[in-house]
C-alpha cells in the first residue's frame, strides 16, 4: 500500500502510516487504505491485536491541508471534497472502535488533529517523551468535532477538562497526558512501538474470547442508557463464555499453575 505499511507475525497486525515526509499527515488516499484494511480486519479470527503508529518523526500530524495532488481530477466541489474527507477520516475512527482486536496506538512526536481522533480511538496508548497531542482547531477558525474528537475525549478525561482542552486549543505533553489517563505506558525515547508490540505480546497471552466480547462491552457501555440494560448484555456474553474450551483451558491452567494455552473454541 502506498500510503501504509503493514507488518504482520503471531496473531498482531502492525499498521504504520508511511508519509513521514509529511509527518503522516491524511490524504483522501490513506483514508481509504486504512478502511481497506480496518474492514478486512472485521472478520478476521486469525489477527488478534492490533497496532497503529506512524513512521519517521510523528504519529499523525492530522489532514494534509496540501492534498494528495488529485483534487484537480476530482468532479466534485470543494465542499462535497472536504466533506467527504472529514466523513472518511471520521469512518476510520469508528472502525478503530469497531473492529474486535484490541488496538494499541505508538505514539511519539506530533498527534495533531484527525491524528488525536484516532490516537484516542484505539484502546490502549504507549508514548515516548516526544509525543505531544495538538488539538488545534479553535485556533484554526474550525471547531472541536472533528473526526470524533468531541465524542471520545469527554468520556476519556471527563466533560469539564474536555471542554478546557477543546476550547483553548491545549497543546500537551506526554507527562500531562499521562496525568490525564490518555496514557497507558511510558515508553523511553523511541521505544514506542516496541514496547507497544510487547504489550501486544502480552494480549497474546489472554483469551481470544474474553478479549473480543470485553471490547465489544466496554464499547456498548459507552451508549448504555442505563445499568440494568447492560447487565443484560453482559450476562449473554458470559453465559456464552462456559460453552468455549478455552474457559476450561484457562481454568486447568489456573488450577495446574501454568499459562493457557488458548485457540480460540
Amino acid at each position: 500500500m502506498g500510503s501504509l505499511r503493514l507488518d504482520r507475525r503471531d496473531g498482531v497486525l502492525t499498521i504504520a502510516l508511511s508519509r513521514p515526509e509529511r509527518l503522516n499527515a491524511v490524504t483522501a488516499e490513506l483514508t481509504e487504505e486504512m478502511l481497506d484494511v480496518l474492514n478486512g480486519l472485521m472478520g478476521d479470527p486469525a489477527t488478534r491485536v492490533v497496532v497503529l503508529t506512524g513512521e519517521g518523526r510523528g504519529f499523525c500530524s492530522g489532514m494534509d491541508i496540501l492534498g494528495d495532488g488529485r483534487e484537480d481530477e476530482s468532479s466534485e466541489g470543494r465542499v462535497q471534497r472536504l466533506h467527504r474527507g472529514i466523513a472518511r477520516g471520521g469512518e476510520v475512527t469508528a472502525r478503530l472502535r469497531e473492529i474486535p482486536q484490541p488496538v494499541i496506538a505508538a505514539l511519539h512526536g506530533p498527534v495533531a488533529g484527525m491524528g488525536v481522533s484516532w490516537a484516542l480511538a484505539c484502546d490502549l496508548r504507549v508514548a515516548d517523551p516526544t509525543t505531544r497531542f495538538v488539538v488545534p482547531f479553535t485556533d484554526l477558525g474550525l471547531s472541536a468535532g472533528d473526526c470524533g474528537l468531541s465524542w471520545l475525549l469527554p468520556r476519556l478525561v471527563g466533560p469539564a477538562k474536555a471542554a478546557e482542552l477543546a476550547y483553548l486549543s491545549e497543546r500537551l505533553d506526554r507527562d500531562t497526558a499521562d496525568a490525564l489517563g490518555l496514557i497507558t505506558q511510558k515508553a523511553a525515547q523511541g521505544e514506542d512501538l516496541a514496547d507497544a508490540q510487547a504489550l501486544a505480546d502480552r494480549l497474546l497471552q489472554k483469551s481470544p474470547y474474553g478479549l473480543r466480547r470485553t471490547k465489544e462491552l466496554l464499547n456498548a457501555s459507552l451508549d448504555a442508557p442505563g445499568l440494568r440494560g447492560h447487565l443484560l448484555t453482559e450476562t449473554s456474553v458470559q453465559t456464552l463464555a462456559f460453552f468455549t474450551k478455552d474457559l476450561a483451558e484457562g481454568m486447568k491452567a489456573v488450577l495446574e499453575k501454568r499459562p493457557p494455552d488458548f485457540h480460540n473454541q
